[in-house]
């Protein structure tokens, strides 16, 4: 059974490219908890994908195929710097290359480079993979907000799969106003004007959405950031019985699995140091995670309910200016790659044909 929010294949190349996920980003793919001596096997924007820890504990990242029969290299062995396949024992290391296939001697497949590699980080207990197209293999710079890698701040990393196109997620986050009636009941988000009005302002690094005449009150503003990554920030007041550092800031990420279902990152953090980070840490795990958990599933809950198709559907009005402007930013990024990619296979074609040329001019010489 299909998502009610499944994407059906749009007839414009553009929106079907959106759909699958937005590529030349980084993106989290993992909790860093979730790999350790075994391969791991994930789906990331429709790519199969094998994650395994070498002997320094680095993450690496292969497609998850065997160049050999096409068995999941995910099933297989970790022997360190390299992955072995289950099926025949071939050995592909880090950069895709065959290492080894021990059934055989003088295999012509070993040293041959023939499974795709992704260049890996990890940050604040994430593992960020860097999903190029042709014409973008080389990753950019993976810049992280403050919260993620500033020494003064703590953080707890939420990751939840959500049944939806990632989308979705990312609209939800750019409409504060949903606060005020979603999660009218929750523990922050109770206070302020159930009516507002929105503008759009930008940033050095992308745009913030945000009320008029109110901060610091309810979910307030939302502030889209491009760093080489796609992320949103977000902070929720909080009282002071729900301890030190003052508002709760989020940043979140919406990572494609496929067209059909997504992953969503929220790291909660707060701006402590000292004792009133371990006194801020204890009254998170003990008190404050249930309930960020609450307010984390009535998102999920309405997103994966929504009617079928339900983009096409919208009447959409002054609140949503942000999420139509973030909708209209994605889609100017799609369209660049587009033509970044004809160009580069255009370049492409024009070398080989030279080198044809070349060729046929040596043989009549």
């Amino acid at each position: 059974m299909t998502s009610p929010t499944t994407t059906q294949g749009s007839a414009d190349p553009i929106q079907s490219y959106l759909d699958k996920g937005l590529r030349n980003y980084w993106y989290p793919v993992a909790p860093s908890w979730q790999v350790g001596d075994a391969p791991v096997g994930i789906t990331r924007l429709g790519d199969q994908i094998v994650l395994w820890r070498d002997k320094e504990g680095q993450v690496r990242a292969l497609e998850d195929r065997c160049p050999h029969r096409g068995a999941r290299l995910s099933l297989g062995w970790n022997l360190g710097g390299s992955v072995a396949c289950w099926y025949h024992g071939i050995e592909v290391d880090g950069t895709g290359t065959v290492q080894r296939v021990p059934a055989v001697s003088a295999c012509p497949l070993e040293g041959t480079r023939c499974v795709k590699s992704y260049p890996v980080e990890e940050h604040a207990g994430a593992i960020f993979l860097w999903f190029g197209d042709e014409a973008h293999k080389e990753p950019v710079p993976l810049k992280l907000p403050e919260e993620l890698v500033g020494e003064e701040y703590a953080s707890f990393l939420c990751m939840s799969n959500w049944k939806c196109n990632y989308q979705y997620a990312i609209d939800n986050v750019m409409d504060p106003m949903h606060g005020a009636y979603l999660h009218a009941t929750s523990h922050s988000m109770a206070e302020g004007d159930k009516q507002a009005d929105m503008r759009v302002r930008k940033t050095e690094t992308g745009l913030m959405f945000e009320k008029v005449g109110q901060r610091d009150v309810n979910f307030d503003w939302v502030e889209l950031g491009e760093t080489g990554a796609l992320w949103m920030r977000l902070a929720i007041p909080y009282k002071k019985k729900f301890g030190p550092g003052g508002s709760f800031g989020i940043i979140g990420f919406a990572v494609p699995t496929d067209g059909d279902n997504c992953q969503v990152y929220f790291w909660r953090t707060r701006k402590v140091q000292g004792w009133q980070r371990d006194a801020w840490r204890f009254l998170y795990r003990n008190r404050l995670e249930g309930l960020h958990w609450d307010v984390l599933e009535q998102d999920r809950y309405v997103l994966e309910s929504l009617a079928p198709n339900a983009r096409e559907h919208e009447f959409l009005y002054q609140h949503d200016v942000g999420m139509t402007r973030v909708r209209r930013m994605l889609r100017q990024r799609a369209q660049q790659h587009f033509a970044d990619l004809d160009a580069h296979r255009a370049q492409v074609q024009a070398q080989a044909e030279a080198g044809q040329t070349a060729e046929a001019g040596h043989s009549h010489a």
